[in-house]
């Protein structure tokens, strides 16, 4: 075989490229520590790799969830303590106040700082944390809470039979009174507020004086009483019957009272009401849906999979998403219900759809929807693949106030805010006691509420109702009971999180350590690997010089 001057030469280029090729990939590991560094390296292990990386940025996104929801919980948590420690506060002067050894001048003098502990509260309900509400649902970019004037009034049946608003602001309570400017309905006997008899008298010094300004108008069924000296007014939006008190002795408590005094209203979300049911699809019309219990905090879409049209009494096979229709569950049966017409449709985490007859054709179209729309204030974070931390609170339901869905009952001039259970009662009883000393009785719910029981108690120290104040002192504390129940709540999603990070620092490890045996060079064998290379490389270069010199010119 004949062996050219041209074949030695690609020969031995080829010989000093492959091991300067790997000393060179040697170089690049010995600087990296790393000996995978591309695909082409190791493609089976770049894919390992590639995966364990990608479970590592979710883990990093599962700690940096967790850091912001314990800075949530952290501002709920000091917030909540201090309103612990402003109530202790107010309970010291409510039990001062409720003695009987201080005067009216005392109760007024007690009542200055009870109202700055009252306001102080409502700036704890609107703590924030970034700038953002972490009191009031989903509307974060607005505080949770603004100061209102409300009342109490010492008449069940009045407090309970009327809606009302209440108008204006006072730096004091405003105790009202009505009677019978005619003289002919005897003291505690019954008056409707739409008589044009009826007199109106209010004090705003506690009782001290009384001003005779005031007027009821009643027009069109509604009426407005005006309290000029006050700032305040109030709107009754129906007629409503007042128990009519002494017209010349105002400390005979015999007839209807009313202490126009501060409240809070909870502007933010809540989640009392269902969740709404949109129909689409032919024959939206022909059946009611209603929607009950969890879903997770997501809309769910419920598809009907019967292959022809299907009445309420007859089995219903549908299929429901709960990611927008990108996947859907299949193969679920409702049975019938032959007696009730109507049928329950089942959906994950507890959820349920019913559809029932409307009285007309009640047939239900193959391929029509259901999209389920829950109603939440939550804002929950992931904190691991299989766990969610709710970061926010529903004020409402740790301060109370005053509230009322705007979506359920509306009026000309906006939201009615009513008396009804669902803003924990504040109809109070009468025992008839003279010399304004009125007793206030008050229910479970009332008692929690916070704001209703520190605005009774500030109105009640302003008016030197002794008797009002023991109530409200009682209350007091079972109001305070109800924030340390919301504390320990707020306590364990911090102990929780606790647990989260610990799991995922405990996860990020294992996979650091797993990408680290996939792709970490071996220090020690890398250097010997190196040394090797290196004196290949040298072997080659210097057997070329030689080999090289050896041709015919030489001899010539």
């Amino acid at each position: 075989m004949r062996v050219t001057q041209q074949m030695l030469f690609n020969r031995y280029v080829g010989n000093l490229n492959t091991s300067l090729t790997k000393l060179m990939d040697l170089n690049v590991q010995a600087q990296t520590q790393k000996k995978i560094n591309k695909p082409s390296d190791d493609p089976m292990g770049m894919t390992r790799i590639l995966d364990h990386r990608d479970t590592l940025r979710s883990l990093d996104q599962y700690k940096e969830n967790i850091g912001t929801a314990k800075g949530w919980l952290g501002a709920a948590d000091e917030s909540l303590m201090q309103v612990s420690t402003i109530l202790t506060r107010a309970k010291e002067l409510a039990t001062q106040a409720a003695t009987g050894t201080v005067g009216a001048d005392n109760r007024e003098q007690i009542s200055y700082e009870l109202r700055s502990l009252f306001e102080q509260l409502v700036g704890l309900a609107n703590s924030d944390f970034e700038d953002k509400s972490i009191y009031g649902g989903h509307k974060v970019d607005s505080p949770a809470f603004q100061q209102i004037m409300w009342l109490t009034t010492n008449d069940d049946n009045f407090g309970s039979s009327v809606d009302f608003t209440v108008n204006g602001s006072s730096d004091t309570t405003v105790l009202t009174q009505f009677f019978d400017t005619s003289g002919v309905t005897p003291v505690g006997g019954n008056m409707n507020i739409s008589d044009a008899n009826l007199g109106v008298r209010y004090s705003i010094d506690g009782g001290r004086t009384w001003k005779t300004d005031g007027a009821m108008t009643f027009n069109a069924g509604k009426g407005v009483l005006s309290l000029p000296s006050s700032g305040t007014s109030v709107d009754f939006h129906s007629d409503a019957t007042i128990k009519v008190n002494d017209p010349t002795d105002p400390t005979v408590a015999d007839g209807t009272w009313m202490w126009i005094r501060p409240s809070a209203q909870y502007i933010g979300d809540d989640e009392d009401t269902p969740p709404l049911v949109d129909k689409l699809g032919f024959g939206k019309n022909d059946v009611t849906a209603s929607a009950s219990g969890s879903f997770l905090d997501r809309n769910v879409t419920v598809r009907i999979d019967n292959s022809s049209p299907v009445d309420m009494n007859e089995d219903i096979e549908y299929s429901y998403s709960m990611d927008g229709g990108l996947n859907w569950v299949t193969g679920n049966v409702a049975q019938a219900d032959t007696t009730s017409g109507s049928s329950v449709l089942s959906v994950a985490n507890g959820g349920i759809l019913t559809l029932a007859s409307s009285g007309g054709n009640n047939t239900i179209q193959p391929g029509q929807q259901f999209v389920i729309r829950p109603h939440t204030a939550a804002i929950n974070l992931d904190v691991s693949s299989s766990e969610q931390i709710q970061v926010n609170n529903v004020g409402k339901d740790i301060f109370g106030g005053i509230y009322m869905d705007p979506d359920l009952v509306l009026s000309a001039g906006g939201a009615i805010l009513t008396l009804g259970s669902q803003n924990a009662s504040r109809v109070f009883q009468s025992n008839s006691a003279p010399k304004m000393s009125i007793s206030i009785q008050g229910n479970d719910e009332s008692s929690m509420n916070l704001f209703e029981v520190m605005g009774n108690l500030v109105a009640f120290a302003e008016t030197n109702n002794q008797t009002g104040v023991q109530q409200a002192l009682a209350n007091l504390s079972k109001a305070q009971s109800h924030i340390m129940n919301s504390v320990a709540e707020v306590g364990g999603r911090e102990n929780r999180l606790q647990v989260g990070e610990t799991i995922v620092d405990g996860l990020k490890l294992n996979e650091q350590t797993l990408v680290s045996s996939i792709e970490d060079a071996d220090v020690s064998e890398l250097m010997t690997e190196l040394a090797q290379a290196q004196i290949v490389y040298e072997a080659v270069l210097r057997s070329t010089s030689m080999i090289m010199q050896l041709n015919l010119g030489k001899f010539i």
